[in-house]
Parts: C-alpha cells; structure tokens; sequence
C-alpha cells in the first residue's frame, strides 16, 4: 500500500488505537505459545523416548490442554479487538461521508449520482472495515508467526528448514505478478455496482414514469445488461482469485512433502531426533495457514485499496461556499428584511453566458417583489442567489447593508424561507414536513401555517390527517398537495424574508393568489414572488422583468402594462391563452 493510503487508513484506526494495541499484544502472545508448544512436545518426546513415564506424561498433556486453551482464548479476544475496531473505523467513516456531504453545495450532486455515493458510503466502507479489521489481523498474525517461528526452526535444523522454505520466494512473486490484476478487477466492480445502484433508484424514483409509458421491459433489459456486466467482473476477479490461491497453496503444499521427504531420510540416517522432527512439522504447519491466507489478504487489500480512493474523492472535494475566516452574525430576530444587488453577476461553471448579468435593484423591507420572465431568462438563479445556494463573489447583493458573503451562512439562510421549484417531501408524517425548519414547532403553529398555504382542508381528508405518511419524496401527493406543503413549511420558520421561486406552478390561479395574499399580510416580511402566472404575480408591489440574465423593466402591473415592452408583450400573451381556454 503506498504512503499515502497508509497515512489515510492510520488515520482511520488512530482514535481505536487502544483496542489495536490490545489486539496486536493478543496476536504475539498466541504465536508465542505457537511456538512454545511444538517445543515443549519436542521435549517431551524425545525425554520418552529415552525413558517412558506415564506420570510424566499425564503432566505433559494436562499443561499441554491448559496452554491450548489459553492460546484459544486469547485468540479469541484479538478477534474481538481488531474486528471491533474495524466496526468502529465503518461507524466513523460513514458518519464522516453523511457529514462531509451536507456541507457540500447542490451543485456537486447534479454532477455526482446519488447511486454511486450511497455505493460509496456502503460497499466501499465495508470494503475499508474488512481491511482494518480482517486484513489487518492476517497481516500481523502473518508477521508474528514468521518472526518468531522461523528462528526456532531455523534453531532446530538449519538445512531442512531452508530446504522446507525454499520455495516460499515462488509465492510472494506469484502473489506480487496477481496484486495489480486484482486491484483493476476489484475497481471495475466497484464502477458497475455504482452503475446498478443509480440506475436502482432513479427506476424506484421514477416508477409512475416507467408504468405510463409501459417501459418495464426496457428498463428490465437495461437492468440485465448492468447486473451481468456487474457478474461478469465479480467472476473474473474470482477466477484470478481462485487461481492465485491454488498456487499458493500448491507451493505449502510442496514445502511440507520436501520437509517430510527430507526429515524422513535425516531420522533414519540419525542426524535429528524424533522429537526435533516432529516440532519442525507442526512448526512448518504453522506458517501454512497465514501463508495459504495471504490470497485472502491480498484480496481484501486490493478492495480497501480502491475503496480508500474512492472515499477519498468524495473528502478532496470541499465546499465551495462557505464561511470566511470570523464571518458576521445575523439574528433573525434583528433583519429587517432590505435586499440590495450592485453589479450583481454570475456564470455557471463551464458555461459562457453569464447567468446573471449586472443586476442592480433594491428591495424595501416588507416590500412584495414578482419576478418575471421567459424560460432560461435567470429567474430561478437569481433566487438561489440570495441565500447563497450559488458561489457569488463578494460586494455584489447585500441584506439589510451586510454582504451576504460575510454573514455566516447558517444565520443567512435561517432568515430567508425559500421555496424552490422541485418540492421535496421526506419519508415522514405530514406535520414533521411542515415543521421540518423547527422541529418543535407546536401543532397550533403548523395548522396554521397549512391553512395560510391553502392545503389545511385537505389536510382533514386525509385517513390520519396531519399524523399521515407521505411516502418517499411525497409520492403519495399531487404535485398541487406537494408545493402548498412546501408553503407551509416555509411559513413555520417565521423568517423575515421569504422567496418563493415559482412554486405555485401545479395551483390554479384562485389558490395562487389567496395564498400569494396570505403572504402578503404577513407583518413586515419582504416576499420574492417568481412566477408565470401573471395574474398573481400583478398583484405585487413591483414587478421586475427579466430576460437573458438581465432584469429589463422594473415597475408596478399598471406602469408595466403602459411601457412597450417585454411584460406588454407576456401579459398580451397571458390574456390570450385565457380566452382560448
């Protein structure tokens, strides 16, 4: 492994050093009574052999059972030690993923599939827990039995256990020669369950989709053709591996019948005792299990190698909003609401059309704000912009007279409730999801924040009322349903600005505007209204006109409707389509 994963994976073990430490004392003190035991039997044969003694011998086994049973149960608390540390390493690195995660911005997730993190936060952490934990037993029982083996073979009969472990060399070459084939198979698994787990939950997400348009039997291929790319590398690494562990037994093997072929000639011509004899076997046999387990290692190596980059990838991308050094507070309590841009410009990343284009408005306090505009024309941009959502760059858009990018950002967004387009629901109860922004927010609260958003009275028709599952992402709901709950969470949390980013795109026009009234007697709170329905958004304070990133008109309905223009034109347009309906 090279440096740069082993610093990675110390860091990992470091808080569960005490259970290593006690694991690796555990490990040595086993190989050392490995080691005494073949002796002690050396001994003891070679003394009967001499002159027979039953009583000695009786003692010779009694000890003999005391220290395997020692030996069996300090094993067992090594095992204990270094398999819970590697639980241990799971827990921390799944919690250390989940936590990293939320600190990264929306737009890394349009780029990275959520399959192929949940894959990462779950196969590759196992991968990483069977290494700190398997692995790492064999590879220190390995060193230990080596290390103290070898001198007391060696002690025994220099020439025969020379010639026992003179084929050793041929395995650690074959084990090198197969480790790079296996790291590549163990990635291409890895990449195709990724693949498998996306495309699992886009079809669970998107299973209404799948029925509509009668797909199930192309989505059962597409399925198919992933889980047997999936088998087919699962069958490959096992034919390496496979064949990697044949050899490598194949090699004990041959090493045992040249000790017994070797020994059996040095007894009969008297060069070495029964006795010596013997404990060179069992000592040899030692070394065939954690040698024969070396295939084992190597294999869970190989997949906490690849799964230690592939974790790593997610850590190496950092947050690419968030707090300066000693950012500004901003008490909920104390904003007033004023929203100012200067210059306001923004482009997304790889793109070169600026989104947001010299944007210049001010906002009063409690002030009612539409904005307006074809598709594409930065409408939605813009609102993400306000609470930060987006990298905008210093001394561009300004809250009550502080730049947004100096606020600390959990005060920022506490104090804006927004609303986005896509309404997302949790796998919960109706009333966690409206009081998701204050999880103790009493039931009066709630149902009045549901009635403020329209959605109070079909809220009753449920079986369990507010107590009723929503089911995942709010499957279980109209889209209507979904945005007006997404409404009422935004009113819980009370904040003092409120932007709501076309939102009421799945409510009729009646609805809209009760509910766009219900916003505006709101004490004081200033309210960035998006829409494309006209006939609420007429009801603003003012109403800004945007179109290719630039807000083109700025004024009240009336003002709007007597300037040649872009709004002329949209509310021209809106008019005919209701008299065609």
């Amino acid at each position: 492994m090279t440096n740069r994963r082993i610093r990675k994976l110390w860091q990992y073990l470091r808080p569960n050093w005490t259970s290593i430490l006690i694991g690796v004392v555990s490990l040595f003190i086993v190989n050392v009574l490995g080691v005494y035991i073949p002796l002690m039997i050396k001994n003891t044969t070679n003394t009967l052999s001499t002159r027979f003694e039953l009583g000695h011998l009786q003692q010779q086994i009694i000890l003999l059972a005391v220290l395997i049973s020692l030996m069996w149960a300090i094993r067992i608390v090594s095992r204990i030690a270094l398999f819970g540390a590697g639980r241990q390493v799971e827990i921390y690195l799944k919690q250390k993923i989940f936590d990293h995660l939320l600190k990264l911005e929306p737009s890394y997730f349009s780029i990275n599939t959520s399959g192929d993190l949940i894959n990462r936060s779950t196969s590759d952490v196992e991968n990483i827990r069977r290494l700190v934990g398997f692995a790492l037993l064999s590879l220190i029982n390995t060193i230990f039995a080596y290390a103290l083996t070898l001198p007391a073979m060696l002690a025994l009969d220099l020439p025969l256990s020379l010639m026992a472990l003179s084929v050793y060399p041929l395995m650690l070459i074959t084990v090198k020669v197969f480790s790079g084939k296996l790291r590549d198979q163990q990635s291409e698994i890895q990449k195709n369950l990724s693949d498998l787990s996306e495309m699992i939950q886009e079809d669970i997400s998107g299973i209404a989709l799948i029925k509509i348009y009668s797909q199930e039997e192309n989505e059962r291929a597409a399925f198919n053709k992933k889980n047997q790319a999936l088998l087919q590398s699962n069958l490959k690494l096992v034919q390496t591996r496979n064949f990697l562990f044949a050899i490598v037994e194949g090699i004990t093997s041959l090493s045992l019948l040249i000790l017994l072929w070797a020994g059996g000639i040095a007894i009969f011509k008297g060069q070495i005792k029964v006795g010596d004899f013997l404990a060179l076997l069992i000592l040899i046999e030692r070394l065939v299990f954690p040698t024969a387990l070396l295939g084992f290692t190597i294999t869970a190596y190989q997949r906490g190698e690849v799964s230690i980059d592939r974790i790593e990838e997610i850590f190496q991308s950092q947050p690419k909003i968030s707090n300066i050094d000693h950012p500004l507070a901003l008490s909920k309590n104390e904003v007033k609401g004023a929203i100012k841009a200067i210059n306001l410009n923004y482009t997304y990343p790889g793109s070169l059309v600026p989104a947001l284009k010299n944007l210049n408005f001010e906002i009063n306090p409690g002030e009612l704000i539409a904005i307006v505009g074809g598709v594409g024309s930065g409408k939605s941009t813009l609102a993400n912009a306000i609470p930060r959502m987006l990298d905008i760059a210093p001394d561009q858009l300004f809250i009550d007279g502080q730049d947004i990018t100096s606020v600390k950002l959990e005060d920022l967004r506490r104090a804006i409730a927004y609303v986005p387009q896509e309404s997302f629901l949790f796998s919960t109860d109706i009333r966690n999801n409206i009081r998701y922004g204050d999880p103790l927010a009493e039931n009066l609260k709630v149902e009045r924040s549901a009635k403020l958003a329209q959605i109070h009275q079909e809220i009753l028709n449920f079986p369990e009322q507010y107590d009723s599952l929503v089911g995942e992402r709010g499957i279980t709901l109209s889209g209507g349903q979904r945005q007006r709950m997404s409404l009422a969470r935004a009113l819980t949390i009370d904040a003092p600005i409120i932007i709501l980013d076309d939102c009421l795109a799945s409510v009729d026009n009646q609805t809209a505007s009760e509910i766009l009234k219900n916003f505006s007697n709101a004490q004081g709170k200033t309210i960035v209204f998006i829409s494309h329905q006209l006939s609420a958004a007429a009801k603003a304070d003012r109403i800004f006109v945007m179109e290719k990133g630039e807000i083109v008109q700025i004024g009240t309905h009336s003002e709007l409707l007597e300037q040649t223009g872009l709004y002329q034109f949209l509310w021209q347009q809106n008019q005919l389509e209701k008299i065609l309906q």
